[in-house]
């Protein structure tokens, strides 16, 4: 029985394509959804195994980067009993922005927002790879090097918290950047809700699925990096 992925689509969100091929590569069923077939009820949420929210730059990140759909998204029904039943999450780029805005990272379901993404200090849009620190223990992160590169394009990808929030993440930061390109605080590049079945990441795994995705052109560690974490993905649902 293949997982189901439901990869939620909005205007705006253009990474969708290549996060469906990812999924399809690890052997799962993608399905791109869009917010108003759930909303209306024509999709059902708990028919899925993975909810996964891709990047781009949802209602033209209007307001601001995720703003707009992290307001639709609160409204899915069954999404905070989908969360609760520890079925993986995975929110990508504007997909991390909107889980952050919806109140679903770092906390748990229905907490307020404590967070979020915002401008990067450089002032600019981030488009390079970078080299980023796995952390702590998470099923989304097995088989990986504890460093590896991933690429990064965002114009609001700082993650910004009070230190009472900083201090409160030991064991949900996941990603850290060795070369910080938006200069988050404390480096944070990812992290995974409390329960550790959310994970929000600015880099996108789904744009390195092949080695010839690598600037070197090259396999690294003898595995492609992004793809192996959407493995992780749908290897945890399989059991």
């Amino acid at each position: 029985m293949k997982a189901r992925v439901l990869i939620l689509r909005a205007a705006g969100v253009n990474c969708d394509a290549e996060l469906e091929t990812g999924f399809q590569w690890c052997g799962a069923q993608p399905e791109r959804v869009h917010i108003n077939a759930l909303l209306g009820g024509h999709k059902k949420l708990h028919e899925y195994d993975v909810l996964a929210l891709a990047g781009g730059f949802s209602y033209g990140d209007h307001i601001a980067g995720g703003r707009v759909l992290a307001n639709e998204v609160k409204k899915i029904r069954g999404l905070k009993e989908f969360v609760s039943s520890g079925k993986p999450v995975l929110g990508i780029c504007n997909g991390f922005q909107v889980l952050v805005k919806a109140g679903f990272l770092p906390g748990n379901p229905g907490d307020p927002q404590t967070a979020s993404l915002t401008y990067n200090a450089s002032g600019r849009f981030e488009c390079s790879w970078a080299r980023v620190k796995v952390e702590g223990k998470s099923f989304f992160t097995k088989g990986l090097p504890d460093v590896l590169d991933l690429p990064v394009a965002h114009g609001e990808g700082r993650f910004v918290a009070p230190d009472k929030v900083l201090d409160g993440l030991d064991g949900q930061v996941v990603f850290r950047y060795q070369d910080n390109p938006s200069a988050s605080m404390r480096d944070i590049a990812g992290i995974t809700n409390r329960k550790g079945n959310v994970l929000g990441m600015m880099p996108h795994p789904e744009r390195f699925l092949t080695a010839w995705h690598h600037p070197t052109k090259k396999k690294v560690a003898d595995k492609e990096l992004g793809l192996q974490i959407l493995k992780n993905t749908v290897d945890h649902v399989k059991g």
